[in-house]
């Protein structure tokens, strides 16, 4: 009686010993590190940790390791003097290609870390920083679309020699006027058979002085556009968040308009708005066939139709003054492959006026290149132009085209990363701004750590003087359900907020509950004259249906409160589901496996310490 299988034992210990693992990272601190990254997105060149090492160098600054972990490289110091004077050398040196970020990098041994190792990350209310909630226009975005639309039908009706008397937006919709019936029957086909006019709901209006076509939008379509929209401005706050050197921002959609943005470590929000609210654009530039940038580059003697810039490579490049395409006229660009030559390319997708100017360019320089320029307006009035991509025209192209001679599908996406993401699908607006001091994070954590252990110590002495033994085995139970429940919100990455401390509190008190209700079922079952090993066995498995029930109630609350909640309150749900399940582990099959150890097997025991 009151034996366990070897396999159940070996699963425990296997748990624990999972858990111990997982939850180790936690006990380790920080170092004061920096993390290089593009500015652009860019893969890292190869000689770039060579020339870093060289700047540190010079300056005697010494670093104790370094990592590359995806597109970034991070450098680890001894002491924040050493990590601030190698940040200042490094921006001096890389210059605006590259963003050198002040960061905390955890102190996890590479023994853990080898093994997905690392510790719960503090949410903004415990390290302190700024909270943006904004919200999206989508009205604008729709007004955006069916202007795009309104360019589309008239460049397609020009195209094929339609006169029209008007083409305008008419509340939600589109209204086509034209001169004839045999116009508007054109029109009709036009509209029907053109691939960038898809998605409209067409209708011929009664025959008057002029004859009509109304047409609507498909809903879906607008859904999917404003759900487009709102992912390419998330895009577009992270990459901008990257120029702050956040080391673990939070950027996420809520609700079907709205982007929380939450920047733990910044107290600024002043230089947080200019980031967030900065603008970009994108412009296509004719290059200078007839001039050497070289020469222009050294002797500093531009032709006066020109503008020298620097392409992807560093190397010096002249380009026309006269734009072709800017940023606003592109309505999308995807990363793809090329189907004659199966090599990656970008599909660049411009609206009526850009397709046109384009198309009356390509047509008169086939065989030269064109340049793609990236500009930023930086905090404090400064621009930075880049060249993102020069490319050779194959053939006279207008509305849409690729850009070939990519080197990988990597390189790919991330130019149609940057063209997409320049600038904001739509105009967005800050309407709630929180700032956390980093004097009250550190107050917040030191009170939540406080009150952990008050909670957990209170419990371990009422149970130790109230039940004895069994009141230990109880307490080992409650010490191993922290660390199962550390380990978890370690292993999902989850992130540390006060409302979690709450729940893990919350979870330390409800752990004991099933012990509870087991050890007065033994006690009971002793009263009621049953021998030791019975009540041993009676106490576990008559508690059982009420322990299962309380904690099924409690999830479906807590269910309840992560489904419909927003970040704290799903953060409190997280915490207190996971201390459920692991509480009803160790309070009951851990406890009873320990138990069992103790009195079980063919022990002869007389009475029970409880």
């Amino acid at each position: 009686m009151n034996q366990y299988s070897v396999w159940k034992y070996l699963l425990i210990v296997f748990v624990i010993v999972v858990g111990v693992v997982y939850a180790l990272p936690n006990l380790y601190g920080e170092d004061p590190a920096i993390q290089v990254t593009s500015a652009r997105g860019f893969e890292l060149p190869l000689d770039l940790t060579a020339n870093i090492d060289d700047a540190l160098m010079v300056e005697r600054i010494a670093y104790d390791s370094y990592e590359q972990q995806g597109n970034h490289l991070l450098y680890r110091f001894a002491n924040t003097e050493e990590q601030l004077k190698a940040a200042g050398v490094l921006r001096e040196k890389l210059g605006d290609q590259y963003v050198v970020a002040l960061n905390l990098a955890h102190a996890t041994p590479d023994g853990l870390r080898a093994v997905g190792g690392k510790p719960m990350t503090l949410g903004l209310d415990l390290q302190g920083g700024v909270h943006f909630l904004m919200q999206v226009d989508m009205d604008t975005a729709r007004g955006q679309q069916l202007d795009r639309f309104v360019d589309d039908i008239r460049s397609a009706l020009r195209a094929e020699g339609i006169r029209y008397v008007s083409v305008r937006r008419e509340g939600n919709g589109l209204l086509t006027m034209l001169r004839s019936e045999a116009d508007r029957d054109r029109t009709m086909n036009i509209l029907r058979t053109d691939q960038s006019l898809q998605g409209l709901i067409n209708k011929e209006l009664p025959a008057g002085d002029t004859f009509g076509i109304s047409a609507t939008v498909l809903e879906q379509q607008l859904l999917e556009l404003q759900q487009t929209a709102l992912k390419q401005n998330i895009t577009t706050l992270k990459n901008r968040v990257n120029e702050l050197g956040v080391a673990e921002p939070v950027i996420q959609q809520q609700g079907a308009d709205r982007v929380v943005v939450q920047l733990p470590g910044i107290q600024d929000t002043v230089a947080a708005k200019k980031i967030i609210g900065a603008t970009a654009t994108l412009e296509y530039r004719a290059v200078d066939e007839s001039n050497d940038p070289f020469t222009a580059a050294q002797t500093g003697r531009i032709p006066p139709e020109s503008r020298l810039y620097n392409d992807e490579n560093g190397n010096p490049i002249l380009l026309k003054k006269r734009l072709i395409v800017s940023g606003n006229q592109l309505i999308g660009a995807s990363a793809s492959f090329d189907q004659q030559s199966g090599q990656p390319s970008v599909s660049v997708t411009l609206d009526g006026v850009g397709a046109k100017r384009m198309l009356d360019f390509t047509r008169d320089n086939v065989g030269n290149r064109m340049a793609v320029v990236y500009i930023e307006q930086k905090p404090g009035g400064r621009k930075l132009e880049d060249v993102i991509s020069v490319a050779v025209v194959r053939e006279p192209f207008g509305k849409r085209f690729q850009t070939t001679g990519l080197g990988s599908f990597t390189e790919a996406s991330q130019l149609s990363l940057l063209l997409r993401a320049g600038a904001l699908a739509a105009p967005m607006e800050i309407v709630e701004e929180r700032t956390v001091g980093p004097s009250l994070g550190a107050d917040n954590v030191a009170q939540g750590f406080k009150s952990v252990v008050i909670g957990f110590t209170l419990v371990l002495f009422f149970m130790a003087i109230y039940y004895r033994v069994f009141g230990l085995v109880a307490n080992l139970a409650l010490f191993a359900n922290l660390v199962l429940l550390v380990s978890l919100l370690s292993m999902l990455g989850a992130t540390l907020t006060m409302p979690g401390i709450a729940g893990i509190v919350l979870t330390i008190g409800m752990a004991v509950d099933a012990n509870v209700l087991i050890f007065e079922r033994i006690r009971e079952e002793l009263r009621n004259g049953n021998t030791p090993q019975a009540s041993i066995r009676a106490g576990y498995e008559k508690a059982f249906s009420t322990i299962a029930d309380a904690n099924i109630t409690t999830l479906i609350a807590a269910f309840v409160l992560f489904l419909f909640g927003t970040g704290p309150v799903k953060g409190f749900a997280v915490t207190l589901s996971l201390g459920i399940m692991t509480s009803m582990f160790t309070a009951i099959m851990g406890t009873r496996a320990v138990v069992n150890l103790i009195y079980g097997g063919k022990k002869r025991v007389r009475r029970l310490l409880i």
